[in-house]
């Protein structure tokens, strides 16, 4: 399977699903033009990539910001490691936030409280 590699721009995050080492990472801010556009072909390659994970996937998560629409999309990404989860694969989601941000926490516990995967809050200290 191809890796995705999307380098970040001042409205989409860097994107790099790797299907070999089994981690997946979202860095930067998510307010794409189009979050649909953008987030349909993780979607995808989750899709092709459940159906052979590897034994353990780790997701690291660490956006400064992101708008309602790609809430909806980042969802949308959990649920379907949630699938991959639920056939008895390992699977981790790291959610980094910094110290000081209070709602990025609160978005982190909010999808932990709706998909079932573990969830692991990293605090960033300056």
């Amino acid at each position: 399977m191809e890796p995705i590699i999307i380098e970040s721009t001042t409205k989409t995050p860097a994107v790099r699903l790797d299907a070999e080492s089994g981690i997946l990472e979202i860095k930067g801010r998510s307010i794409p033009e189009n979050s649909i556009e953008f987030y349909k072909p993780l979607v995808d390659w989750l899709e092709d990539y459940a159906k052979d994970p590897v034994k353990r996937t780790q997701v690291n998560v660490q956006l400064e910001y992101f708008n309602t629409s790609s809430s909806k999309c980042i969802l949308d990404v959990f649920k379907k490691l949630e699938s991959i989860y639920k056939a008895k694969n390992d699977v981790i989601i790291n959610w980094y936030y910094e110290e000081d941000d209070e709602d990025m926490l609160e978005a982190g516990e909010d999808y932990e409280s709706i998909i079932r995967v573990p969830f692991k809050m990293v605090e960033i200290v300056d």
